[in-house]
């Protein structure tokens, strides 16, 4: 049986199912166009996360603000979508390991569809702190509405982050600081700041340095010999104290102790294995 042949009702979930599928895929590619096209001129957007009402006009810079500007990421869902009449279901989370472990939000959206535009979303989201005990973190709720971010925001940031400092590597910088890090990723200084503190539970610095340290500890294992220090220096450390000191904390050894024990196990490595 065609579309044509179905019930009003049928017919009428099969076009919202359409427009939902359409929505989904144009955020998917990052389409700022495809997604504003599908947008009715009446549109009214629930944010409840947020507690604001959105419509036409605002929708294109929160839109643009909310599309992840890393790799190519796609959010997980938790479930297929789903559509009723003029109404369709999406939910989905996506999840952040920080140094205060497992971060997430999980979020549900449910679109109403209006002569094949979307008329109306509202957009629920939970943010929770612990994936095992699902308990949501409440106390970020209101200094994320202060700083203009929704969870969709906050998710994508991290992912925009972590991207950035993977592939750019500028904390190979000594002078490396955190306005230029905003500008780099599009984010403000207060935005940045406080998903570093309240999310990776880092202060800017500790995070760079945590990201050199892991730097250093490659070209250690890739280039055998080379003096300790000069590498250091190389990975965007500006201090050697402040270079131990990160060293011992992470590795519970002093470069010196650490290098012995990275020989030993290449020597053991390397060592043939004695015939039977």
């Amino acid at each position: 049986m065609s579309v044509n042949q179905l019930p009003v009702d049928a017919a009428l979930t099969e076009a919202t199912r359409a427009v939902a599928l359409q929505s989904h895929l144009a955020w998917k590619q990052r389409d700022l166009e495809a997604i504003m096209a599908l947008y009715h001129p009446d549109i009214e957007y629930f944010n409840f996360f947020q507690n604001r009402v959105m419509h036409l006009q605002d929708l294109r810079a929160y839109v643009s603000s909310c599309l992840p500007r890393g790799p190519q990421e796609s959010l997980e869902h938790t479930d297929r979508i789903r559509a009723d009449g003029d109404t369709a279901f999406i939910q989905y989370q996506i999840t952040i390991r920080s140094a205060k472990g497992l971060f997430s939000y999980h979020s549900s959206e449910s679109i109403v569809v209006r002569d094949g535009k979307i008329w109306r979303v509202k957009e629920y989201a939970t943010l929770v702190s612990d994936l095992q005990s699902s308990r949501p973190h409440s106390d970020l709720r209101p200094a994320l509405q202060r700083l203009g971010l929704s969870a969709r925001q906050l998710g994508f940031m991290a992912q925009t982050l972590q991207d950035y400092v993977n592939r750019q590597q500028p904390f190979l910088q000594p002078d490396l600081n955190l306005q230029q890090v905003a500008d780099a990723t599009g984010f403000t200084r207060n935005q940045i700041s406080y998903l570093l503190n309240q999310v990776f539970g880092q202060t800017f610095y500790r995070f760079m340095n945590q990201a050199r340290l892991q730097y250093l500890l490659r070209m250690l294992a890739e280039q055998p010999g080379q003096p300790v220090d000069t590498l250091a220096f190389q990975a965007g450390f500006n201090s050697l104290s402040v270079f131990y000191s990160c060293f011992r904390a992470h590795t519970g050894q002093s470069p010196k102790a650490y290098l012995k024990s990275l020989s030993e196990r290449t020597r053991t490595e390397d060592k043939p294995a004695t015939p039977a």
